[in-house]
Protein backbone atom coordinates (compact mmCIF):
# COMPACT_ATOMS: atom_id res chain seq x y z
CA UNK A 1 0.00 0.00 0.00
CA UNK A 2 1.33 3.64 -1.18
CA UNK A 3 1.46 6.15 1.59
CA UNK A 4 0.99 9.79 1.18
CA UNK A 5 3.25 11.33 3.64
CA UNK A 6 6.76 10.01 4.66
CA UNK A 7 10.53 10.54 5.66
CA UNK A 8 13.13 9.25 7.62
CA UNK A 9 15.48 12.12 9.63
CA UNK A 10 19.03 11.25 10.85
CA UNK A 11 18.45 13.18 14.23
CA UNK A 12 22.63 12.60 14.54
CA UNK A 13 22.87 14.84 11.54
CA UNK A 14 20.39 17.28 12.52
CA UNK A 15 21.28 17.88 16.27
CA UNK A 16 25.02 18.16 14.79
CA UNK A 17 23.90 20.04 11.50
CA UNK A 18 26.86 22.48 10.59
CA UNK A 19 25.80 22.72 6.84
CA UNK A 20 22.64 23.51 7.61
CA UNK A 21 21.57 24.20 3.90
CA UNK A 22 22.56 21.43 2.69
CA UNK A 23 21.06 18.96 5.17
CA UNK A 24 17.74 20.43 4.46
CA UNK A 25 17.93 20.36 1.00
CA UNK A 26 19.18 16.72 1.08
CA UNK A 27 16.24 15.68 2.93
CA UNK A 28 13.06 13.42 0.92
CA UNK A 29 10.12 14.60 2.57
CA UNK A 30 7.42 13.25 0.55
CA UNK A 31 3.38 14.63 0.35
CA UNK A 32 1.19 16.88 -1.19
CA UNK A 33 2.71 20.10 -0.92
CA UNK A 34 6.26 20.30 0.50
CA UNK A 35 8.32 23.74 0.79
CA UNK A 36 11.58 24.68 2.28
CA UNK A 37 14.01 28.03 2.93
CA UNK A 38 17.46 27.30 4.12
CA UNK A 39 16.79 26.62 7.25
CA UNK A 40 13.55 24.85 7.38
CA UNK A 41 11.62 22.16 5.68
CA UNK A 42 7.68 21.87 5.94
CA UNK A 43 5.71 18.62 4.13
CA UNK A 44 2.19 18.52 4.44
CA UNK A 45 -1.20 16.14 3.48
CA UNK A 46 -4.58 18.08 3.47
CA UNK A 47 -5.55 21.38 2.92
CA UNK A 48 -4.85 23.04 6.19
CA UNK A 49 -5.23 26.96 6.62
CA UNK A 50 -3.71 29.23 9.07
CA UNK A 51 -5.73 31.26 11.32
CA UNK A 52 -8.41 33.06 9.77
CA UNK A 53 -7.83 32.39 5.99
CA UNK A 54 -10.63 29.62 4.83
CA UNK A 55 -10.09 26.15 3.72
CA UNK A 56 -11.69 27.02 0.54
CA UNK A 57 -8.99 29.65 -0.36
CA UNK A 58 -6.15 27.48 1.05
CA UNK A 59 -7.81 24.46 -1.11
CA UNK A 60 -8.07 26.51 -4.52
CA UNK A 61 -4.24 27.52 -4.45
CA UNK A 62 -0.78 25.45 -3.47
CA UNK A 63 1.13 27.03 -0.99
CA UNK A 64 -0.32 25.62 2.41
CA UNK A 65 2.91 24.24 3.58
CA UNK A 66 5.02 27.80 2.77
CA UNK A 67 2.66 29.66 4.28
CA UNK A 68 3.04 27.42 7.18
CA UNK A 69 6.72 27.60 6.99
CA UNK A 70 6.32 31.68 7.62
CA UNK A 71 4.12 31.23 10.81
CA UNK A 72 6.98 28.49 12.27
CA UNK A 73 9.55 30.77 11.75
CA UNK A 74 7.43 33.74 13.65
CA UNK A 75 5.98 31.27 16.33
CA UNK A 76 7.65 27.80 16.49
CA UNK A 77 5.03 25.52 17.73
CA UNK A 78 3.18 28.06 18.98
CA UNK A 79 1.34 27.39 15.30
CA UNK A 80 -0.58 24.60 15.88
CA UNK A 81 -3.03 26.28 18.13
CA UNK A 82 -3.74 28.02 14.84
CA UNK A 83 -4.05 25.48 12.47
CA UNK A 84 -7.54 24.66 11.03
CA UNK A 85 -8.59 22.02 8.23
CA UNK A 86 -7.59 18.41 7.86
CA UNK A 87 -3.98 18.16 7.87
CA UNK A 88 -1.22 16.07 8.57
CA UNK A 89 2.31 17.99 8.69
CA UNK A 90 6.03 17.42 9.40
CA UNK A 91 8.09 20.27 10.01
CA UNK A 92 11.91 20.19 9.97
CA UNK A 93 14.08 22.67 12.14
CA UNK A 94 17.86 22.84 11.39
CA UNK A 95 18.30 26.05 13.27
CA UNK A 96 16.02 24.98 16.14
CA UNK A 97 17.29 21.47 15.81
CA UNK A 98 13.83 19.66 16.03
CA UNK A 99 11.27 18.36 14.11
CA UNK A 100 7.40 18.97 14.48
CA UNK A 101 4.84 16.53 13.73
CA UNK A 102 0.89 17.22 13.91
CA UNK A 103 -2.72 16.09 13.31
CA UNK A 104 -5.63 18.12 12.93
CA UNK A 105 -8.40 18.16 15.56
CA UNK A 106 -10.28 15.10 14.88
CA UNK A 107 -7.00 12.97 12.48
CA UNK A 108 -9.24 13.22 9.39
CA UNK A 109 -5.43 12.82 8.55
CA UNK A 110 -3.06 10.70 9.96
CA UNK A 111 0.64 10.61 11.04
CA UNK A 112 2.43 7.67 12.30
CA UNK A 113 6.17 7.77 13.81
CA UNK A 114 9.38 5.71 14.64
CA UNK A 115 11.49 7.70 17.02
CA UNK A 116 14.95 6.26 18.43
CA UNK A 117 18.44 8.29 19.68
CA UNK A 118 19.59 8.20 16.04
CA UNK A 119 16.88 8.20 13.34
CA UNK A 120 12.96 9.54 13.48
CA UNK A 121 11.04 7.88 10.26
CA UNK A 122 7.51 8.93 9.75
CA UNK A 123 4.25 8.15 7.34
CA UNK A 124 0.77 8.46 7.43
CA UNK A 125 0.23 4.42 7.71
CA UNK A 126 1.89 2.59 10.11
CA UNK A 127 2.89 -0.22 7.76
CA UNK A 128 5.02 2.41 5.80
CA UNK A 129 7.06 3.88 8.70
CA UNK A 130 10.80 3.01 7.51
CA UNK A 131 12.53 0.78 9.94
CA UNK A 132 9.37 -0.77 11.76
CA UNK A 133 10.45 -4.01 11.98
CA UNK A 134 8.45 -7.51 12.13
CA UNK A 135 7.38 -6.90 15.45
CA UNK A 136 4.13 -6.71 16.75
CA UNK A 137 2.71 -5.50 20.49
CA UNK A 138 0.29 -8.02 21.68
CA UNK A 139 -1.28 -5.33 23.97
CA UNK A 140 -2.21 -3.85 20.83
CA UNK A 141 -4.23 -7.05 19.68
CA UNK A 142 -5.52 -6.85 22.66
CA UNK A 143 -7.19 -3.28 22.18
CA UNK A 144 -8.47 -3.98 19.12
CA UNK A 145 -10.54 -7.05 20.16
CA UNK A 146 -11.48 -5.03 23.26
CA UNK A 147 -12.52 -1.80 20.94
CA UNK A 148 -12.83 -3.57 17.61
CA UNK A 149 -10.04 -1.31 16.52
CA UNK A 150 -6.51 -0.26 17.37
CA UNK A 151 -7.21 3.20 19.84
CA UNK A 152 -3.86 5.84 19.11
CA UNK A 153 -0.93 6.27 20.77
CA UNK A 154 -0.90 2.63 20.35
CA UNK A 155 -0.36 0.85 16.73
CA UNK A 156 -0.07 -3.03 16.05
CA UNK A 157 3.73 -2.67 15.67
CA UNK A 158 5.55 -2.27 18.57
CA UNK A 159 7.92 0.58 17.57
CA UNK A 160 5.33 2.87 15.70
CA UNK A 161 3.10 5.22 17.06
CA UNK A 162 0.21 7.40 16.18
CA UNK A 163 -0.44 10.81 16.61
CA UNK A 164 -3.89 11.29 18.24
CA UNK A 165 -6.14 13.36 17.13
CA UNK A 166 -5.68 17.08 18.17
CA UNK A 167 -2.50 16.22 18.93
CA UNK A 168 1.51 16.79 17.66
CA UNK A 169 4.86 15.48 19.22
CA UNK A 170 8.65 17.83 19.41
CA UNK A 171 11.50 15.76 18.78
CA UNK A 172 14.72 17.55 20.05
CA UNK A 173 17.87 16.68 21.94
CA UNK A 174 15.72 16.08 25.06
CA UNK A 175 13.74 13.51 23.38
CA UNK A 176 10.18 13.36 21.78
CA UNK A 177 7.02 15.37 23.59
CA UNK A 178 3.69 14.68 22.57
CA UNK A 179 1.21 17.08 23.36
CA UNK A 180 -2.68 18.19 22.47
CA UNK A 181 -2.53 21.21 20.21
CA UNK A 182 -6.32 22.07 20.75
CA UNK A 183 -8.03 22.37 24.10
CA UNK A 184 -11.86 20.49 24.53
CA UNK A 185 -13.15 23.91 25.78
CA UNK A 186 -17.19 24.03 25.81
CA UNK A 187 -19.06 27.22 26.50
CA UNK A 188 -21.48 26.13 28.47
CA UNK A 189 -23.14 29.78 29.46
CA UNK A 190 -22.98 30.89 25.96
CA UNK A 191 -27.16 31.70 25.36
CA UNK A 192 -28.31 32.57 22.11
CA UNK A 193 -32.09 33.10 20.66
CA UNK A 194 -32.47 29.70 19.13
CA UNK A 195 -33.89 31.43 15.75
CA UNK A 196 -30.41 33.25 15.55
CA UNK A 197 -28.59 30.08 16.28
CA UNK A 198 -30.94 27.71 13.20
CA UNK A 199 -30.22 30.24 10.76
CA UNK A 200 -26.13 30.64 11.67
CA UNK A 201 -25.82 26.59 12.13
CA UNK A 202 -28.25 26.30 8.58
CA UNK A 203 -25.41 28.85 6.73
CA UNK A 204 -22.75 27.08 8.43
CA UNK A 205 -23.06 24.12 7.33
CA UNK A 206 -24.37 25.59 3.57
CA UNK A 207 -20.80 26.80 3.28
CA UNK A 208 -19.05 24.06 4.81
CA UNK A 209 -19.80 22.04 2.04
CA UNK A 210 -19.22 25.05 -0.57
CA UNK A 211 -15.87 24.63 0.58
CA UNK A 212 -15.90 21.22 0.24
CA UNK A 213 -16.53 21.23 -3.79
CA UNK A 214 -13.58 23.36 -4.53
CA UNK A 215 -11.29 21.75 -7.60
CA UNK A 216 -13.62 18.93 -8.13
CA UNK A 217 -16.08 18.57 -11.32
CA UNK A 218 -18.65 16.11 -9.78
CA UNK A 219 -19.15 15.55 -6.05
CA UNK A 220 -21.63 13.17 -5.01
CA UNK A 221 -22.88 12.24 -1.00
CA UNK A 222 -23.09 8.95 0.99
CA UNK A 223 -26.87 9.06 1.69
CA UNK A 224 -28.16 6.13 4.83
CA UNK A 225 -31.05 8.19 4.79
CA UNK A 226 -30.18 9.50 8.52
CA UNK A 227 -30.20 13.26 9.89
CA UNK A 228 -26.58 13.51 9.11
CA UNK A 229 -26.36 11.84 5.19
CA UNK A 230 -29.61 13.61 4.29
CA UNK A 231 -28.68 17.42 5.35
CA UNK A 232 -25.47 16.59 3.37
CA UNK A 233 -27.20 15.62 0.17
CA UNK A 234 -29.41 18.28 0.39
CA UNK A 235 -27.08 21.19 0.91
CA UNK A 236 -25.38 19.61 -1.81
CA UNK A 237 -28.06 19.84 -4.08
CA UNK A 238 -28.79 23.52 -2.83
CA UNK A 239 -25.21 24.70 -3.33
CA UNK A 240 -24.74 23.09 -6.62
CA UNK A 241 -28.09 23.82 -7.96
CA UNK A 242 -28.21 20.68 -9.90
CA UNK A 243 -29.51 17.16 -8.57
CA UNK A 244 -26.92 16.24 -6.31
CA UNK A 245 -25.07 12.30 -6.84
CA UNK A 246 -26.34 10.28 -3.49
CA UNK A 247 -25.24 6.52 -3.22
CA UNK A 248 -26.68 4.55 -0.88
CA UNK A 249 -26.53 0.76 0.11
CA UNK A 250 -28.92 -1.68 1.03
CA UNK A 251 -29.19 -5.49 2.85
CA UNK A 252 -31.59 -8.10 1.63
CA UNK A 253 -31.57 -8.85 5.41
CA UNK A 254 -34.22 -8.08 7.96
CA UNK A 255 -33.71 -5.41 10.43
CA UNK A 256 -30.65 -4.27 8.48
CA UNK A 257 -32.15 -2.38 5.52
CA UNK A 258 -32.77 1.16 5.51
CA UNK A 259 -32.98 1.96 1.62
CA UNK A 260 -36.92 3.13 2.27
CA UNK A 261 -35.43 6.19 4.53
CA UNK A 262 -32.36 6.93 1.70
CA UNK A 263 -35.16 7.26 -1.00
CA UNK A 264 -37.21 9.44 0.98
CA UNK A 265 -34.21 11.64 1.27
CA UNK A 266 -33.63 11.43 -2.39
CA UNK A 267 -37.08 11.90 -3.00
CA UNK A 268 -37.46 15.35 -0.81
CA UNK A 269 -33.99 16.89 -2.49
CA UNK A 270 -34.91 15.54 -6.47
CA UNK A 271 -31.17 14.01 -5.67
CA UNK A 272 -29.74 11.63 -8.33
CA UNK A 273 -30.54 8.75 -6.07
CA UNK A 274 -27.69 5.30 -6.78
CA UNK A 275 -28.87 2.24 -4.72
CA UNK A 276 -26.95 -0.78 -4.20
CA UNK A 277 -27.48 -4.05 -2.91
CA UNK A 278 -24.51 -5.71 -0.85
CA UNK A 279 -24.64 -9.84 -1.61
CA UNK A 280 -23.02 -12.92 0.36
CA UNK A 281 -20.78 -13.04 -2.65
CA UNK A 282 -19.78 -9.37 -2.15
CA UNK A 283 -18.57 -9.97 1.38
CA UNK A 284 -16.41 -13.15 0.19
CA UNK A 285 -14.65 -11.02 -3.16
CA UNK A 286 -13.98 -8.23 -0.75
CA UNK A 287 -13.78 -9.22 2.97
CA UNK A 288 -9.49 -10.12 2.41
CA UNK A 289 -9.36 -7.36 0.24
CA UNK A 290 -11.16 -4.59 2.53
CA UNK A 291 -9.01 -6.17 5.74
CA UNK A 292 -5.69 -5.84 3.92
CA UNK A 293 -5.86 -2.14 2.59
CA UNK A 294 -5.76 -0.89 6.23
CA UNK A 295 -2.89 -0.12 7.89
CA UNK A 296 -3.78 -1.79 11.04
CA UNK A 297 -6.10 -4.35 12.25
CA UNK A 298 -9.74 -2.83 11.90
CA UNK A 299 -12.51 -4.27 12.73
CA UNK A 300 -15.59 -1.66 11.79
CA UNK A 301 -17.52 -3.53 9.84
CA UNK A 302 -18.88 -0.84 8.07
CA UNK A 303 -16.14 -0.27 6.11
CA UNK A 304 -17.35 -2.91 3.32
CA UNK A 305 -20.64 -1.29 2.23
CA UNK A 306 -18.90 2.32 2.39
CA UNK A 307 -16.14 0.94 -0.22
CA UNK A 308 -18.73 -0.03 -2.40
CA UNK A 309 -20.66 3.24 -2.06
CA UNK A 310 -17.00 4.61 -2.91
CA UNK A 311 -16.97 2.05 -5.95
CA UNK A 312 -19.81 3.34 -7.42
CA UNK A 313 -19.59 6.86 -6.93
CA UNK A 314 -15.99 6.52 -8.33
CA UNK A 315 -17.22 4.38 -11.78
CA UNK A 316 -19.73 7.15 -11.67
CA UNK A 317 -17.62 9.45 -12.53
CA UNK A 318 -17.30 11.52 -8.67
CA UNK A 319 -14.01 12.73 -7.81
CA UNK A 320 -14.92 13.33 -4.04
CA UNK A 321 -17.68 11.88 -1.67
CA UNK A 322 -19.29 13.87 1.13
CA UNK A 323 -19.87 12.05 4.21
CA UNK A 324 -22.32 12.97 7.05
CA UNK A 325 -20.07 11.61 9.75
CA UNK A 326 -19.78 13.96 13.20
CA UNK A 327 -23.61 14.91 13.42
CA UNK A 328 -24.13 12.53 16.46
CA UNK A 329 -20.85 13.01 18.29
CA UNK A 330 -21.49 16.84 17.86
CA UNK A 331 -24.86 17.65 18.60
CA UNK A 332 -25.68 14.83 20.78
CA UNK A 333 -27.15 11.65 18.85
CA UNK A 334 -26.22 9.07 19.91
CA UNK A 335 -28.43 6.65 21.90
CA UNK A 336 -26.23 6.17 24.69
CA UNK A 337 -26.19 9.55 25.64
CA UNK A 338 -29.76 9.05 26.67
CA UNK A 339 -29.27 5.67 28.34
CA UNK A 340 -25.75 7.42 30.58
CA UNK A 341 -28.29 10.29 31.54
CA UNK A 342 -30.83 7.61 33.13
CA UNK A 343 -27.61 5.45 34.67
CA UNK A 344 -26.29 8.99 36.01
CA UNK A 345 -29.80 9.64 38.31
CA UNK A 346 -28.49 7.33 40.54
CA UNK A 347 -25.81 9.36 41.49
CA UNK A 348 -27.85 12.07 43.55
CA UNK A 349 -29.01 8.73 45.62
CA UNK A 350 -28.28 10.06 48.76
CA UNK A 351 -24.65 8.04 50.02
CA UNK A 352 -26.15 6.51 52.95
CA UNK A 353 -29.55 5.06 50.93
CA UNK A 354 -26.93 3.46 48.21
CA UNK A 355 -25.01 1.66 50.82
CA UNK A 356 -28.36 0.44 51.96
CA UNK A 357 -29.44 -1.28 48.77
CA UNK A 358 -26.07 -1.98 46.56
CA UNK A 359 -25.55 -5.26 49.19
CA UNK A 360 -29.03 -6.39 47.84
CA UNK A 361 -28.41 -5.84 44.32
CA UNK A 362 -25.24 -8.00 43.33
CA UNK A 363 -25.34 -11.42 41.10
CA UNK A 364 -26.11 -13.90 43.82
CA UNK A 365 -28.83 -11.41 45.40
CA UNK A 366 -32.34 -13.26 45.61
CA UNK A 367 -33.98 -10.44 44.61
CA UNK A 368 -32.80 -11.00 41.17
CA UNK A 369 -34.95 -13.81 40.62
CA UNK A 370 -38.31 -11.39 41.32
CA UNK A 371 -39.79 -10.24 38.56
CA UNK A 372 -39.40 -6.57 38.18
CA UNK A 373 -36.76 -6.52 40.90
CA UNK A 374 -34.09 -7.95 38.19
CA UNK A 375 -34.57 -4.92 36.31
CA UNK A 376 -33.78 -2.85 39.25
CA UNK A 377 -31.03 -4.50 40.75
CA UNK A 378 -29.38 -4.30 37.33
CA UNK A 379 -29.87 -0.64 37.00
CA UNK A 380 -28.00 -0.33 40.58
CA UNK A 381 -25.19 -2.38 39.53
CA UNK A 382 -25.14 -0.56 36.25
CA UNK A 383 -25.58 2.74 38.03
CA UNK A 384 -22.20 2.09 40.12
CA UNK A 385 -19.73 1.72 38.01
CA UNK A 386 -18.01 5.11 37.13
CA UNK A 387 -17.51 6.92 33.69
CA UNK A 388 -16.24 6.03 31.39
CA UNK A 389 -15.94 2.78 32.65
CA UNK A 390 -19.77 2.17 32.42
CA UNK A 391 -19.71 2.94 28.64
CA UNK A 392 -18.22 -0.06 28.56
CA UNK A 393 -20.33 -2.44 30.67
CA UNK A 394 -21.33 -4.83 27.71
CA UNK A 395 -18.14 -4.93 25.84
CA UNK A 396 -18.26 -8.30 23.95
CA UNK A 397 -14.92 -9.38 24.78
CA UNK A 398 -15.36 -8.58 28.94
CA UNK A 399 -19.09 -10.28 29.04
CA UNK A 400 -17.13 -13.47 26.92
CA UNK A 401 -13.80 -13.18 29.58
CA UNK A 402 -10.81 -12.60 28.40
CA UNK A 403 -9.01 -16.17 29.90
CA UNK A 404 -12.25 -17.98 27.77
CA UNK A 405 -11.48 -16.35 23.80
CA UNK A 406 -7.47 -15.43 24.36
CA UNK A 407 -4.71 -18.46 24.73
CA UNK A 408 -3.18 -18.50 28.29
CA UNK A 409 0.28 -17.88 26.67
CA UNK A 410 -1.14 -14.63 24.62
CA UNK A 411 -2.92 -13.41 27.74
CA UNK A 412 -0.12 -13.48 30.01
CA UNK A 413 1.76 -11.09 27.76
CA UNK A 414 -1.21 -8.48 27.91
CA UNK A 415 -2.86 -6.03 30.43
CA UNK A 416 -6.59 -6.57 30.86
CA UNK A 417 -6.82 -3.56 32.37
CA UNK A 418 -4.91 -1.62 29.80
CA UNK A 419 -8.03 -0.43 27.82
CA UNK A 420 -9.79 1.66 31.12
CA UNK A 421 -7.01 3.61 31.83
CA UNK A 422 -7.20 4.79 28.44
CA UNK A 423 -10.51 5.45 28.52
CA UNK A 424 -10.30 7.39 31.86
CA UNK A 425 -7.23 9.10 30.45
CA UNK A 426 -8.95 9.87 27.44
CA UNK A 427 -12.12 11.28 29.46
CA UNK A 428 -10.12 13.37 32.36
CA UNK A 429 -8.72 15.56 28.97
CA UNK A 430 -12.54 17.27 29.11
CA UNK A 431 -13.42 19.35 32.35
CA UNK A 432 -16.32 20.04 30.38
CA UNK A 433 -19.56 20.34 33.42
CA UNK A 434 -22.46 18.49 31.81
CA UNK A 435 -22.27 14.79 31.00
CA UNK A 436 -23.52 14.94 27.47
CA UNK A 437 -20.29 17.49 26.56
CA UNK A 438 -17.74 14.82 28.24
CA UNK A 439 -19.02 11.85 26.27
CA UNK A 440 -19.30 14.07 22.90
CA UNK A 441 -15.62 14.48 23.74
CA UNK A 442 -14.83 10.89 24.44
CA UNK A 443 -16.61 9.81 21.52
CA UNK A 444 -14.29 12.15 18.81
CA UNK A 445 -11.72 9.80 19.96
CA UNK A 446 -12.80 6.54 20.25
CA UNK A 447 -16.30 6.79 17.99
CA UNK A 448 -14.75 9.59 15.47
CA UNK A 449 -10.71 9.74 14.89
CA UNK A 450 -10.11 5.79 15.49
CA UNK A 451 -13.28 4.39 14.32
CA UNK A 452 -15.98 6.29 12.07
CA UNK A 453 -13.03 7.97 10.02
CA UNK A 454 -10.54 5.39 9.49
CA UNK A 455 -13.63 3.63 7.86
CA UNK A 456 -14.53 6.00 5.95
CA UNK A 457 -11.08 6.91 4.66
CA UNK A 458 -9.71 3.56 4.06
CA UNK A 459 -13.20 2.86 1.81
CA UNK A 460 -12.86 6.01 -0.17
CA UNK A 461 -8.69 5.41 -0.69
CA UNK A 462 -8.97 1.74 -1.44
CA UNK A 463 -11.87 2.62 -4.09
CA UNK A 464 -9.65 6.05 -5.40
CA UNK A 465 -12.03 8.75 -4.53
CA UNK A 466 -11.48 11.69 -2.27
CA UNK A 467 -13.76 12.35 0.95
CA UNK A 468 -14.62 15.09 2.62
CA UNK A 469 -16.48 15.49 6.16
CA UNK A 470 -18.87 19.00 6.18
CA UNK A 471 -19.83 18.94 9.52
CA UNK A 472 -16.28 18.36 11.08
CA UNK A 473 -15.28 22.17 9.92
CA UNK A 474 -13.54 23.86 12.39
CA UNK A 475 -16.64 26.51 12.11
CA UNK A 476 -19.27 23.70 12.74
CA UNK A 477 -16.96 22.25 15.63
CA UNK A 478 -16.81 25.46 17.58
CA UNK A 479 -20.45 26.27 17.18
CA UNK A 480 -21.53 23.01 18.42
CA UNK A 481 -19.32 23.72 21.63
CA UNK A 482 -21.26 26.79 21.99
CA UNK A 483 -24.51 25.32 22.64
CA UNK A 484 -26.11 24.72 25.50
CA UNK A 485 -25.99 21.11 26.99
CA UNK A 486 -29.56 20.78 26.94
CA UNK A 487 -29.68 21.90 23.28
CA UNK A 488 -27.73 18.58 22.83
CA UNK A 489 -29.85 16.34 25.25
CA UNK A 490 -32.81 17.87 25.65
CA UNK A 491 -33.85 15.18 29.17
CA UNK A 492 -33.86 12.20 26.98
CA UNK A 493 -34.45 13.65 23.31
CA UNK A 494 -31.22 13.16 21.53
CA UNK A 495 -30.00 16.22 19.39
CA UNK A 496 -32.72 18.62 19.84
CA UNK A 497 -31.16 21.49 18.66
CA UNK A 498 -29.30 19.98 15.18
CA UNK A 499 -32.91 18.24 14.32
CA UNK A 500 -35.31 21.25 15.67
CA UNK A 501 -32.72 23.18 13.64
CA UNK A 502 -33.58 21.21 10.13
CA UNK A 503 -37.50 20.98 10.37
CA UNK A 504 -38.58 22.22 7.83
CA UNK A 505 -35.86 20.97 5.78
CA UNK A 506 -35.58 17.38 5.95
CA UNK A 507 -38.37 15.32 5.60
CA UNK A 508 -40.45 14.88 8.98
CA UNK A 509 -40.31 10.69 8.44
CA UNK A 510 -35.47 11.31 8.79
CA UNK A 511 -36.11 13.63 11.62
CA UNK A 512 -38.24 10.83 13.55
CA UNK A 513 -36.59 7.57 12.59
CA UNK A 514 -33.23 6.11 14.48
CA UNK A 515 -30.30 6.09 12.76
CA UNK A 516 -28.87 2.75 11.87
CA UNK A 517 -26.16 3.46 9.34
CA UNK A 518 -24.38 0.95 7.02
CA UNK A 519 -25.03 -1.81 9.14
CA UNK A 520 -23.79 -5.44 8.06
CA UNK A 521 -25.61 -8.32 8.54
CA UNK A 522 -22.52 -10.49 8.30
CA UNK A 523 -23.37 -13.30 11.29
CA UNK A 524 -26.76 -13.73 9.94
CA UNK A 525 -25.63 -14.33 6.15
CA UNK A 526 -22.69 -16.19 8.18
CA UNK A 527 -25.14 -18.88 9.16
CA UNK A 528 -26.61 -18.97 5.93
CA UNK A 529 -23.95 -19.09 3.62
CA UNK A 530 -21.74 -22.16 3.08
CA UNK A 531 -18.98 -20.25 1.49
CA UNK A 532 -18.98 -17.18 3.88
CA UNK A 533 -18.96 -19.26 6.69
CA UNK A 534 -16.61 -21.55 5.50
CA UNK A 535 -14.10 -18.29 4.73
CA UNK A 536 -14.75 -17.30 8.58
CA UNK A 537 -13.76 -21.15 9.71
CA UNK A 538 -11.06 -21.03 8.21
CA UNK A 539 -9.77 -17.59 9.67
CA UNK A 540 -10.65 -17.92 12.78
CA UNK A 541 -8.74 -21.67 13.17
CA UNK A 542 -5.75 -20.32 11.61
CA UNK A 543 -5.86 -17.61 14.52
CA UNK A 544 -6.46 -20.22 16.82
CA UNK A 545 -3.12 -22.02 15.45
CA UNK A 546 -1.15 -18.55 15.98
CA UNK A 547 -1.89 -19.02 20.08
CA UNK A 548 -3.56 -15.61 19.82
CA UNK A 549 -7.14 -17.21 20.69
CA UNK A 550 -8.41 -20.66 22.00
CA UNK A 551 -9.60 -23.45 19.98
CA UNK A 552 -12.21 -24.23 22.29
CA UNK A 553 -13.38 -20.98 22.17
CA UNK A 554 -13.22 -20.98 18.23
CA UNK A 555 -15.17 -24.42 17.95
CA UNK A 556 -18.22 -22.93 20.61
CA UNK A 557 -18.08 -19.58 19.08
CA UNK A 558 -18.81 -21.11 15.19
CA UNK A 559 -21.21 -24.26 16.22
CA UNK A 560 -22.97 -22.51 18.97
CA UNK A 561 -22.82 -19.18 19.74
CA UNK A 562 -23.22 -17.83 16.44
CA UNK A 563 -26.21 -20.06 15.54
CA UNK A 564 -27.83 -19.13 18.17
CA UNK A 565 -27.57 -15.21 17.84
CA UNK A 566 -26.13 -14.11 14.34
CA UNK A 567 -26.39 -10.13 14.99
CA UNK A 568 -24.59 -10.19 18.30
CA UNK A 569 -21.87 -12.99 18.13
CA UNK A 570 -21.34 -12.67 14.49
CA UNK A 571 -19.70 -9.00 15.37
CA UNK A 572 -16.70 -11.35 16.96
CA UNK A 573 -16.29 -13.47 14.61
CA UNK A 574 -16.03 -10.83 12.25
CA UNK A 575 -13.30 -9.05 13.97
CA UNK A 576 -11.55 -12.54 14.25
CA UNK A 577 -11.74 -12.80 10.71
CA UNK A 578 -10.74 -9.35 10.12
CA UNK A 579 -7.45 -9.62 12.27
CA UNK A 580 -6.72 -12.94 10.37
CA UNK A 581 -7.09 -11.71 6.56
CA UNK A 582 -5.00 -8.55 7.93
CA UNK A 583 -2.22 -11.01 9.01
CA UNK A 584 -2.12 -12.83 6.23
CA UNK A 585 -1.45 -9.99 3.81
CA UNK A 586 1.49 -9.44 6.32
CA UNK A 587 2.78 -13.08 5.45
CA UNK A 588 2.20 -12.07 2.23
CA UNK A 589 4.56 -9.36 2.05
CA UNK A 590 7.29 -10.84 3.65
CA UNK A 591 6.83 -9.91 7.14
CA UNK A 592 7.60 -12.86 9.57
CA UNK A 593 5.67 -12.51 12.55
CA UNK A 594 6.76 -12.37 16.00
CA UNK A 595 5.09 -10.74 19.00
CA UNK A 596 7.29 -7.76 21.67
CA UNK A 597 7.97 -9.72 24.57
CA UNK A 598 6.03 -8.05 27.94
CA UNK A 599 8.25 -6.02 30.01
CA UNK A 600 7.35 -7.89 33.52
Amino acid sequence: MKDKLSGQIDLVSLFGASAVPTLITSLALRGDDVAHDTQTICAVVGSPSVDSESAANSARRPGSAALILKAWRADGIGIAPRLTGSYALVIVDAARQCVFLAVDRFAIETLCYRADARTLAFSDRADCVAGRGDELDPQAIFDYLYFHMIPAPRTIFSQVRRLPAAHAVLVDRQGAHVMRHWALQFDEQHRQPFAKARDTFRQLVLDSVAEELAGHQRVGAFLSGGTDSSTVAGMLGQVTGRPAPCYSIGFDAEGYDEMEYARIAARHFGCEHHEYYVTPDDLLASIPAVAQHHDQPFGNSSSLPAYYCGKIARADGCSKMLAGDGGDELFGGNSRYATQRVFEFYQSVPSGVRRLIEPMCGDDSPLRRIPGLRQATGYVRHSRVPMPDRLQSFNLLTQLGPATVLAPDFLARIDSSEPSRHMQATWNECHAPSLINRMLAYDWRYTLADSDLPKVRGATQMAGIQVGYPLLADRVTDFSMSLPPDWKLRRFKLRWFFKEALRGFLPDEIITKKKKGFGLPFGVWATRNPALKHLAEDSLQTLAARGIVRPDFIRKLISEYLPEHPGYYGEMVWILTMLEQWLRRQESTGLTLRFQARND
